[in-house]
């Protein structure tokens, strides 16, 4: 670089520190001041040597993440110093945590060293397990230290995903799939809404392009529409909020484009016909003693001008989410005839809402309880308390609940109890005490007796009936549906499987001894091998259980001595299951050669999925499982995201070639206006259309509208879009989706 160019980059390192000072969203004292400036020059040190991808300064990337904790996220002067420091330690052989801790104190340390075990997590693991969902795990086992360890690697994650245009672009897909799978669903979990959009739609951009940038122009281009609708609407409630002498704000908000694109598929619609594609908001100033009757003032002048829809009533200030969120959430219908969500929200909880629980510290009176944040992370902390946890398992039951809504149940004495919607009475047992779940033979529900697997409402009143006998039984994981209950009852039933396999070994040791053979190391893999069981403990388990028994360890005995026999007829065996493989691959490569791998564009082996059922012209991906070879998905399947990021290693670029010879399998949704007539049409324009072929019709009619479903036989993605659009002109047809 040229001097001048070096003398630019410092000055533009300057004026990043500087902003990264004013933005800060806590008052910074002297003292505070110095502390980050410190950091700032350690930092700037410790990264001289290093550029960024773009080329650009590394430090760069400390100031930005920084500054997302500064402005954004709203923490102290010790947080915006750790996010200055954050990959000091990784980067650089001059420093190291002890440094880190003699000019920063034990505090930063902490942080900046549960940020580097994050970053240099192992990741030499069993091939078989996910590794981002056991670097998932690890992350939250960092919250022990200090929960600004996540909250700083949250805004790390942040600033990665908008600047990332550099990176190749099965990495940006690979980063964007870790994202929408573990750090959207945390910043939400935490309460960081606003982030929680940002990474979700910046996911988007990566994972599905075409689509982001779709929604992208529509929002763009109805945007002045949009804005005219908005000022509409507040104008016709302004003078009712001033003759009240109120102070407020009233601004629209468009919703996410990862929102917006969830809606489409989960409605089955374009974008036109998604129709809260904005949401109105009212922040009002307010004492604490009056802030929720203010709400329900304005809750009522908002309804005396627009009628509201009873069943949208979201009333998050009696009960607030457990994430610490706090607002009253109507839908009213506003002008021209159109559903308009309005959110009421004190200024305290517009604050929240925004920067989650480091405003909630903000407005903590003095003498209050532990907040909502300690709860979920002593929470948290029993999930993870159990090493032997399946981590993708792990991943998904916390992904469950923490997207799962709400209900609010009471104990017979009174107390509220939060637990995820669809939670049983079984649930609520655990989530009362672990020893009361274990012990649990019943439930009463408002005074009624209920099965275990009884799905509770918000309001209702449940009462446990205990047991000293009862004990948990591998039913009971049909019945739970929390991620706490279900690590109690699979720890319980791995504990008496254990028992059971210990009394089984024995069992075992007798009749083998009656049958002249020893148990042994040798003697137990061939009876693994025998019974085409995987481990030792399944041996031992079934004996316990009585379902290997006597006449079956015979039949070992008898194979195991005559081993010459045994050997000559593995050996023909073998040899017509070579035949048999041979014949089912050539029925693979004959039946389905139209999809390449890779960048070389390689003809492999493969299967289609069963789950997203792909056909050519889909956008696909191939996935090589463990036992199953290459399985072939399509890029929007409800799975994709969960081996984009927990199996990146095992992720194959596919795409189709010539697929004109084959055929494949594809199911079709119609919904309309029932008339006379109706079913000839739509089988006559399929009939008509010499490339398809109707396997299966069937319609129903309620009520005067009517709902059907058609598989069909397609050569490709082409010829079915045509097919449905030709479905959707037929008079009375209102919707044809591709299921």
């Amino acid at each position: 670089m040229t001097e001048e160019a070096i003398e630019k980059e410092n000055a533009a390192i300057t004026k990043a520190y500087k902003e990264l000072l004013k933005v800060s969203y806590t008052t910074l004292t002297d003292d505070d001041k110095k502390l980050i400036r410190k950091a700032f020059e350690v930092a700037v040190d410790g990264h001289k040597n290093q550029r960024r991808k773009s080329g650009e300064a590394y430090i760069f990337h400390p100031i930005a993440v920084a500054k997302i904790v500064a402005q954004e996220i709203g923490l102290d002067a010790t947080s915006i110093a750790a996010a200055l420091l954050h990959d000091v330690v990784e980067d650089s052989p001059d420093y190291d945590i002890a440094d880190i801790e003699n000019q920063f104190g034990k505090t930063v340390a902490t942080i900046v060293d549960g940020l580097t075990k994050i970053s240099s997590l192992s990741k030499e693991k069993d091939m078989n397990v996910s590794l981002q969902a056991e670097n998932f795990r690890k992350m939250l086992l960092t919250l022990n230290d200090d929960v600004r360890v996540i909250i700083i690697k949250i805004a790390d994650r942040l600033h990665n995903m908008q600047t990332m245009d550099s990176m190749r672009s099965d990495k940006q897909e690979k980063i964007a799939s870790e994202t929408l799978y573990i750090y959207s669903p945390l910043a939400h979990r935490i309460g960081l809404y606003n982030i929680k959009t940002q990474l979700e739609d910046l996911s988007l951009k990566y994972t599905e392009p075409d689509v982001y940038n779709d929604i992208l122009f529509k929002i763009k281009e109805s945007k002045e529409e949009q804005d005219l609708y908005i000022s509409q609407f507040s104008e016709v409630i302004k003078n009712s909020l001033d003759k009240e002498n109120l102070a407020y704000t009233i601004k629209g908000r468009p919703k996410s484009i990862f929102s917006i694109r969830k809606k489409m598929l989960k409605q089955g619609v374009s974008f036109d016909e998604v129709y809260d594609k904005f949401a109105v908001r009212i922040i009002y100033a307010s004492d604490p003693s009056t802030e929720k009757f203010l709400a329900w003032k304005i809750y009522s002048i908002v309804t005396d001008h627009f009628r509201p829809n009873p069943i949208r009533l979201r009333d998050w200030i009696s009960s607030p989410k457990s994430t610490g969120y706090e607002a009253l959430h109507i839908t009213v219908m506003g002008p021209k005839g159109r559903w308009v969500e309005v959110q009421i929200r004190s200024e305290r909880m517009n604050e929240i809402a925004e920067k989650g629980y480091a405003a909630h510290y903000k407005y903590k009176q003095e003498g209050e309880k532990e907040d909502n944040l300690e709860n979920w992370i002593n929470k948290l902390q029993e999930a993870l308390e159990n090493p032997e946890t399946n981590a993708v398992d792990f991943v998904e039951q916390f992904k469950l609940n923490l997207y799962s809504k709400e209900i609010f149940v009471f104990t017979p004495a009174g107390e509220l109890k939060s637990l995820p919607k669809g939670a049983t009475s079984l649930d609520f047992a655990f989530n009362i005490h672990t020893e009361v779940g274990m012990k649990t033979r019943g439930a009463k529900v408002n005074g009624k007796l209920v099965p275990l697997n009884h799905v509770l409402e918000s309001g209702d009143q449940v009462d446990i009936l205990t047991s000293e006998s009862a004990k948990p039984n591998p039913n009971w994981l049909d019945y739970a549906t929390t991620a706490r209950a279900r690590t109690k009852i699979k720890s319980a039933l791995r504990e008496d499987k254990k028992r059971i396999a210990e009394e089984g070994k024995e069992i075992l040791r007798r009749k083998l001894k009656q049958l002249k053979v020893n148990l042994n190391e040798a003697s137990v893999n061939e009876l693994v091998n025998f019974f085409k069981l995987k481990t030792s403990l399944d041996l031992f388990y079934r004996v316990g259980i009585g379902t290997i028994d006597n006449n079956m360890l015979k039949d070992y005995a008898s194979s195991r001595s005559n081993a010459l026999m045994s050997f000559i007829k593995s050996k023909i065996s073998r040899k017509t299951t070579v035949k048999k493989e041979e014949i089912e691959r050539d029925e693979i490569t004959t039946n389905y050669d139209s999809l390449v791998f890779g960048k070389e564009e390689e003809k492999l082996d493969y299967k289609l999925s069963s789950c997203c059922n792909p056909i050519p012209g889909d956008d696909v991906f191939g996935f090589l499982t463990v036992s199953e070879g290459i399985k072939v998905h399509k890029k929007n399947c409800p799975n994709a995201l969960s081996l984009q990021s927990n199996y990146a290693y095992r992720i194959m670029q596919a795409k189709w070639a010539d697929s004109s010879q084959q055929e494949f399998s594809a199911q079709i949704k119609i919904t309309g206006i029932d008339h006379i007539g109706l079913v000839n049409d739509v089988t006559k324009v399929i009939s008509e259309n010499m490339h398809v072929n109707m396997k299966s019709i069937s319609f129903e009619s309620d009520g005067g509208l009517f709902s059907g479903k058609i598989n069909l036989v397609v050569k490709n993605n082409t010829l079915l879009k045509k097919l449905l659009d030709k479905l959707k002109k037929i008079n009375g047809i209102d919707k044809v989706t591709r299921v």
